[in-house]
């Protein structure tokens, strides 16, 4: 069974590795939706795991990125999609058994999603 967990976070950042140009260079915000994946058997009470605990577990990893700066935060001093969700997989993966993938979405139109 494949179950899911999807929750949003508002975060700042720029892109400093692109060109001068780029609008992505400048300061700017989104509002970013995760969806959390969990890979796993019914357990005797009829779920893979408790949404309840499967938030629980998740809200410490995003009170680190909402509202934030994310540039400022170690490891996402250029915060791509792609490298937020990995950071994310990274902080998410010891405290989430089962944990197979996640997808993150920094507009409604585009996003990364990460197997590990």
């Amino acid at each position: 069974m494949l179950i899911y967990r999807e929750l949003t976070f508002d975060s700042a950042h720029f892109l400093p590795n692109v060109p001068a140009e780029h609008k992505c260079r400048h300061m700017h915000g989104h509002t970013y939706r995760l969806k959390v994946f969990i890979e796993g058997p019914l357990t005797k009470e009829g779920w893979v795991i408790d949404f309840k605990d499967m938030k629980e577990a998740i809200a410490p990893v995003i009170d680190i990125v909402d509202h934030k700066v994310l540039n400022d935060i170690a490891g996402l001093e250029n915060p791509t999609c792609e490298i937020v969700a990995v950071w994310l997989w990274d902080k998410l993966k010891p405290v989430l058994p089962g944990l197979k993938k996640i997808e993150l979405n920094e507009t409604p139109t585009s996003g990364a999603i990460y197997e590990g």
